[in-house]
């Protein structure tokens, strides 16, 4: 029996959404326990909460360099550690932990720049650490299955893809979301870009993931819709790949009555594939004779690489916890197969930092495509 890891936290404290739900997305499977945090740039924050989690007091740290310092030394020092703090954060965080040779998973966008994601692949790659960021999305068992099917040619080649996120959250004037809204809306902290980091990087990846298809280049238009706001909240692009096909995104917070529509159609030239994240348990397959068939989660037609994620029988939903506890899952497995010898790249199942690079490598693409007039801009590598 694997024995249980040991994992510090950086971010997620007293009120925070995002760490809350990693917590629990860990603990759904009792791979890993939380061992050690830096919970907030305040001590008093960082020990409330390390109190309300049940921490020994030792391992709640003032700050993530002490912690990345001193857990590092520890004979039973944590194996990986989870950042989730505002996005110009990340970058120094990860740095530290990998320079400790401590394993890292992120929360998305990785960086706030293409140039420090790679940096950080680089670093990652050179200490033989693993380094997931956490695209949620990707765990749900159907959307591996849309990754099997066409990489399995179900419909042929891809000829054009059209993928959405509308959210409405952020939609009125003098409203700013509260605490989740705010920093996504400070240039300082967000990275130059609101909308389209927080959602068209889940659209990106989404694609990039489902479609195994790489962008050529992008025509982006970046608007600020709401008065009073700086940073994008609409964003819509045109995206040429490099095998051609051609691509619509539109990534959005002024979306009114959208809560959380990841939205992903896929054209082929044998068929079609749908799909939407509120209804994760389906996936649509529209044949080339116009046969329409919903294949859903809990049932034999799944394949096999995609099934083994799912916890529940048919017609018990499953949702975004469990998605991400999959990624989780596929990570913390890793995790121990290098900590045992026995790792191959083959096992990774989750988003790795290369693929936040490729996000980050896209928003600065539209970004210097919506600067210029909306222009076409080629993707970085």
């Amino acid at each position: 029996m694997a024995r249980v890891l040991k994992y510090g936290m950086v971010g997620g404290g007293p009120g925070a959404f995002i760490g809350d739900a990693h917590r629990r997305s860990i603990a759904l499977d009792g791979n890993a326990k939380l061992a050690a945090g830096a919970f907030s740039r305040s001590a008093e924050k960082s020990s409330q909460m390390a109190e309300i989690l049940h921490l020994e007091p030792s391992r709640c740290y003032a700050s993530y360099q002490e912690m990345a310092e001193k857990e590092a030394s520890r004979e039973d020092g944590i194996d990986f550690v989870v950042v989730v703090t505002p996005n110009h954060s990340h970058y120094e965080i990860c740095k530290t932990f990998l320079n400790a040779g401590i394993h890292v998973a992120c929360d998305k966008p990785v960086t706030i720049s293409h140039a420090q994601a790679k940096e950080l692949q680089e670093l990652a790659c050179e200490k033989g650490l693993l380094f997931m960021v956490t695209y949620t999305y990707m765990g749900y068992v159907t959307s591996k299955y849309i990754r099997d099917l066409i990489k399995n040619g179900e419909i042929g080649d891809i000829r054009m893809v059209m993928a959405e996120f509308p959210q409405g959250w952020l939609a009125f004037e003098d409203d700013m979301g509260g605490k989740q809204g705010e920093w996504r809306c400070d240039p300082g902290q967000s990275g130059g870009v609101n909308c389209l980091g927080d959602l068209g990087t889940h659209v990106e990846n989404a694609v990039a993931t489902m479609t195994g298809l790489k962008i050529k280049r992008v025509l982006a238009k970046m608007d600020v819709v709401v008065p009073g706001r700086v940073l994008d909240d609409n964003d819509s692009v045109l995206v040429e790949y490099e095998n051609g096909a051609s691509g619509i995104y539109w990534s959005s917070q002024v979306a009114i009555g959208y809560d959380n529509s990841l939205r992903v159609r896929i054209y082929g030239s044998k068929g079609t594939i749908l799909w939407f994240q509120e209804t994760p348990e389906k996936v649509t397959i529209i044949d080339k004779d116009n046969t329409i068939r919903e294949v859903h989660r809990g049932y034999a037609a799944v394949s096999e690489s995609a099934v083994k994620y799912g916890r529940l029988p048919s017609g018990h939903p499953e949702g975004w916890f469990e998605s991400m506890a999959n990624l989780y899952r596929s990570f913390t497995e890793c995790v121990t197969a290098k900590q045992e010898g026995s790792f191959k790249d083959s096992m990774i199942d989750y988003p790795t930092v290369t693929a936040g690079a490729e996000g980050l490598a896209f928003v600065e693409a539209c970004l210097e495509s919506s600067k210029n007039g909306n222009i076409w801009i080629d993707i970085k590598k």
